[in-house]
């Protein structure tokens, strides 16, 4: 049986001892001191689980070119291939508490295709500096890379981004982002929805997740709203290929379909029994992804 994302979440967050003593500062901190509550809520939720650090133990061949570009008060990691053939660039983005490694499979189909795969990680995840994050600077950390790569010459044919990176992609598309093609990968449709979700999970009260929104939107300078569908899908004109999984305990079915019917000629690629993350590795989705990139 599938779990419900409210299932996955508490069970995300729960896992960990540290965590639960989060939970119940949180509880606490309410009842006592209910600014304190908020900004505790809002470094929490801006915090990427599981630590970054676990995914550094991933080795990288010595054919694997790694560098670090400094990004506001983080930093950014591209992984590109020394031998890889000098085609068109497509640029590769990792979800929420994700690193680099996880679009591994995908890099090399497409290096088979002629492609030039070119991996980024995002702040506060993998190699990457930063102890924090979040949507918003996620959006600008795509617009920053493919700008950087474009004055260095190359075209960036397409982007392919998994989950909350798939949602900062289209919104930076929406915004003219100058990529050739699309590819979201299980994208969340509401990120305010998300703020409910984490709310719930660690017992808040409404008007504690309020303030943290309020927090998170004054500080960044957008509403979380402009990240839905609804306002990002009709300004998108590039190509777009969706797709998501009809048991993602992640982020719901639903919202990659709201994605496709938001923007004009987006195609949806339905999957069964893959989750979130298997649709990384299936050989099917690969070859789908990569035929859409190439045409």
């Amino acid at each position: 049986m599938t779990r419900t994302s409210l299932e996955t979440t508490a069970a995300y967050y729960g896992a960990s001892p540290t965590t639960r003593i989060f939970r119940w500062g949180l509880g606490a901190s309410q009842r006592l001191w209910p600014a304190l509550a908020v900004r505790a809520a809002y470094r929490l939720f801006g915090t990427p689980l599981p630590p970054k650090w676990l995914s550094r133990r991933k080795p990288w061949g010595p054919d694997w070119r790694i560098q670090r570009w400094a990004f506001e008060d983080a930093s950014l990691t591209l992984y590109t291939r020394s031998v890889a053939p000098h085609g068109p660039v497509v640029l590769l983005a990792h979800g929420w508490g994700g690193h680099a490694g996880q679009m591994m499979a995908l890099a090399e189909t497409l290096q088979a295709r002629g492609l030039r795969p070119v991996l980024l990680e995002m702040p506060a995840h993998g190699r990457s500096a930063g102890s924090t994050s979040n949507l918003p600077q996620f959006a600008r950390a795509l617009d920053y890379a493919v700008a950087r790569l474009r004055q260095e010459g190359h075209q960036i044919h397409a982007l392919v981004a998994h989950s909350l990176a798939a949602n900062a992609g289209a919104y930076a598309a929406s915004r003219g982002l100058p990529v050739g093609k699309l590819v979201l990968l299980a994208p969340p449709a509401s990120p305010y929805e998300y703020t409910r979700l984490f709310a719930h999970v660690f017992g808040l009260h409404e008007g504690t997740r309020a303030a943290m929104q309020r927090r998170i939107e004054a500080r960044e300078g957008i509403l979380m709203p402009q990240f839905e569908p609804a306002a990002v899908g009709p300004r998108i004109a590039q190509p777009t290929l969706v797709v998501h999984d009809r048991r993602d305990s992640i982020n719901r079915f639903a919202d990659g379909v709201a994605y496709s019917e938001a923007i004009t000629g987006a195609r949806l690629l339905a999957t069964d029994e893959l989750g979130h993350r298997r649709i990384l590795k299936d050989e099917t989705v690969l070859r789908e992804i990569a035929a859409f990139v190439s045409d």
